[in-house]
């Protein structure tokens, strides 16, 4: 900032100094200049007091934020009763998020707090038009206010702003400083006192005012969705929303609840009020022109204008990252991706990070993770276009798709050592994975990406990125079943199945249709997954590929079980078994063995399927194969059930709940607390039922199986029925 600097040999400062006192004298004040600016002092004439009444006209159609709303007064409340200053340093945000409104609508809200004005500046931070204002021009500007005559002002800016802070001094004043740039054009504004109330806003999170004088932060996000319909109810009229319920909801979904877009969209309708609103909604509805829609014609009512004030003051490196942000798919990202995807160490993309987190371009959700506000991602995907080369967005892309493929196997290889591998070529020298130490870290981590995988895995495939496209399908799997994420897992595979045709390769193009048709087996689509599994097995057998074949024989086992067709399924166990054995596979023959089990136990052969089911665990304990286990315990237990051993049979079940609850497969736990609770019902002890039933519901629920949901749901109705009666 530019400062004016005083008179510089002693005898312009005596001059300077004597004309200070005398003037002083005339305001029956004292002043004292000893170069030290801590030793220079005004006393004030009290009678002769301005009251500035600077505020701008409160906004008119104000809705919604009222924690912070109480969070300001709380403050001044606080503030008041210790004596201290108030400084409410980040009403921050995002430009268009509502800082200023928020700090007009409580200042005029408690304007009576204040009898001794209020003062008002614009610093122009992020101005289009001007630089931030100067220190110097914004003391001038409040001395002014309160009544000091400019051409007797001090020469020194030390000495003015000690003219300020006298005249302010034990005022019950409020300070509103708006659109600051940074700390240094805030602090030298601040009254010395503790009768003043400062208020300032600021799209940066002025770290500096927290630490220095003790700021106090309130970060503005969106509105919500009940807040956001308000503020266009205001524009609109009741009726006219009334009459567009549709097109009102597709407006506050595009608005995203950013105040800005909310007043453009208001500006807009109002100003064509006959036209259907549906109109303006189909204009905005495509995102690559959203924020061509997002301009009420003024720079203030465009909101490319105002995000671009934020933007253009990036260093280069830190907006190269901010539009390759935009590029990433996904709701939000870790740290370790976004240095994936800008091509630099996590030390350098957490600082550049920072930057953006403190410009309020991005947000920190939870610890190393960030999102945008989806107008923010349009801007920045719209900046990534118009200033990084196909290059560099290729590039980036890349190694981000790789880093989501290699991370997600290696996860999936933890999860289920013993699944037959896939090829995946190793990760390239620009890749680098994220390390998982166990099954537990590994089922963190796909919780946490989900969603960022689901995303990854479209975009690959719609790039025609065909190999990755069905890789990461397949490093899903073992979290999709377990954890019952049932629809994402066919997704997935639907869009796995495209890339792998895509591939003309026969043993992926098996792979893909087993899967699906895996997927769709366990949601209950019958037909579809008998449909997708006889063309895995024929791909299999048309390319005499015999490990395909066996696996296809696998799913086909539990498909026709699901249809009731337990002698097929005893079929299908057999032929992958022999398959299996020839390959040496031997845990998944363990797998087949136990389900000839547990189908020779659904046909009555309880003798034969207890050996099978014997032999099966031997070898799932032999090699480690927890999933098989538990799954035996299971038939064993059934076996158990169905042959008059109830307490042998809830003792396998428990063991096999315990192994489902450490291995996460939800899906599983709820089938087991089902069969506990038919026992526990049909030995009478109905708390017991009841309490294995609820948590099966429950999980049932979570997992959408409302058919498997509605029986247990009359089971419990059953147990209350012959409670009462």
């Amino acid at each position: 900032m530019p400062e004016e600097k005083s008179p510089k040999s002693s005898d312009e400062t005596s001059t300077w100094q004597s004309g200070q006192r005398a003037r002083a004298s005339e305001h029956g004040s004292v002043f004292q200049a000893a170069g030290d600016q801590n030793n220079q002092f005004f006393t004030v004439d009290k009678a002769q007091q301005v009251i500035p009444r600077q505020l701008p006209p409160a906004p008119r159609r104000f809705a919604g934020r009222d924690a912070e709303l109480a969070a300001l007064t709380g403050m001044f409340e606080e503030a008041t009763e210790s004596g201290a200053t108030v400084v409410i340093s980040a009403i921050g945000g995002v430009g268009g998020i509502g800082k200023t409104w928020l700090s007009l609508y409580w200042a005029h809200k408690n304007v009576d707090r204040f009898p001794d004005g209020q003062l008002f500046v614009d610093l122009r931070g992020f101005s289009p038009a001007a630089e931030p204002m100067s220190v110097a021009e914004a003391v001038r500007g409040f001395l002014h206010a309160l009544g000091e005559d400019p051409t007797k002002l001090p020469i020194d800016l030390d000495a003015q702003i000690g003219l300020f802070r006298s005249l302010v001094a034990d005022r019950r004043m409020l300070i509103v400083l708006d659109n600051a740039r940074e700390t240094a054009q805030v602090a030298p504004l601040l009254p010395g006192g503790g009768a003043c109330t400062v208020l300032v806003t600021s799209r940066l999170h002025l770290a500096g005012l927290v630490v220095g004088h003790g700021a106090r932060l309130v970060d503005l996000t969106v509105l919500s969705e009940r807040d956001s319909r308000e503020v266009l109810a205001g524009h609109f009229g009741t009726q006219r929303m009334k009459v567009e319920p549709l097109a009102v909801a597709r407006l506050l979904e595009y608005c995203a609840g950013l105040p800005l877009a909310l007043g453009i969209v208001a500006a807009r309708a109002n100003a064509h009020p006959t036209f259907p609103l549906a109109a303006l909604a189909d204009e905005l509805c495509d995102e690559n022109a959203r924020l061509d829609g997002l301009d009420a014609g003024e720079i203030p009512l465009n909101v490319r204008a105002v995000f671009s004030f934020s933007y253009q003051a990036l260093p280069d490196s830190v907006a190269t990252l901010f539009g390759l942000l935009g590029l990433a798919p996904g709701p939000d990202i870790s740290l370790a991706a976004a240095a994936e995807l800008v091509g630099v160490s996590a030390t350098v993309a957490r600082a550049q990070l920072l930057q953006l987190e403190i410009a309020h371009l991005v947000s920190q959700t939870m610890p190393g993770r960030y999102s945008f506000h989806d107008l923010l991602r349009l801007y920045a995907t719209e900046q990534a276009r118009l200033r990084l080369s196909e290059n560099i967005r290729h590039a980036a892309l890349c190694r981000l798709v790789a880093y989501y493929l290699h991370t997600a196997h290696s996860a999936e290889r933890l999860l289920d050592p013993h699944r037959h591998p896939i090829e995946i070529d190793p990760p390239g020298s620009e890749c680098h994975p994220a390390t998982l130490r166990d099954q537990t870290a590994a089922g963190n981590w796909f919780e946490i990406e989900h969603s960022n995988l689901l995303a990854v895995q479209r975009f690959a495939v719609e790039r025609g990125w065909h190999v990755p496209g069905w890789q990461i399908a397949w490093s899903l799997d073992t979290f999709h079943y377990r954890r019952g994420h049932l629809h994402e897992w066919r997704s997935a595979w639907e869009a796995g199945l495209a890339a792998a045709r895509a591939l003309e390769d026969p043993a992926v193009q098996s792979l893909a249709h087993r899967l699906l048709g895996d997927a769709h087996l366990n949601l209950g689509n019958s037909d579809e997954a008998l449909r997708e599994l006889g063309a895995a097995l024929y791909v299999a057998e048309d390319a005499g590929d015999r490990l395909s074949q066996a696996h296809a024989h696998r799913i086909l086992t539990w498909a026709h079980g699901r249809q009731g067709d337990d002698l097929g399924a005893l079929q299908h166990a057999t032929a992958a078994l022999r398959l299996y054995q020839l390959l040496g596979q031997q845990v998944r023959e363990a797998a087949m063995l136990n389900a000839m089990g547990w189908f020779e136990s659904r046909l009555g052969d309880y003798t034969l399927a207890q050996a099978h089911c014997e032999t099966a665990l031997r070898l799932c304990r032999r090699h480690g194969y927890r999933v098989g286990e538990a799954n035996t315990l299971v038939s064993l237990g059934y076996v158990a059930q169905h042959t008059e051993r109830p307490e042998e049979a809830l003792d396998l079940y428990n063991d096999a709940l315990a192994l489902f609850r450490e291995l996460n497969s939800t899906y599983y736990q709820a089938d087991t607390l089902d069969r506990m609770g038919q026992i526990h019902a049909a030995q009478g002890r109905v708390g017991d039922a009841r309490k294995a039933w609820s948590e099966a519901l429950r999980i049932y629920q979570e997992k959408y199986r409302p058919v498997d949901a509605d029986r247990v749901r009359r089971e419990l109705a059953d147990l209350w029925d012959k409670r009462d009666s």
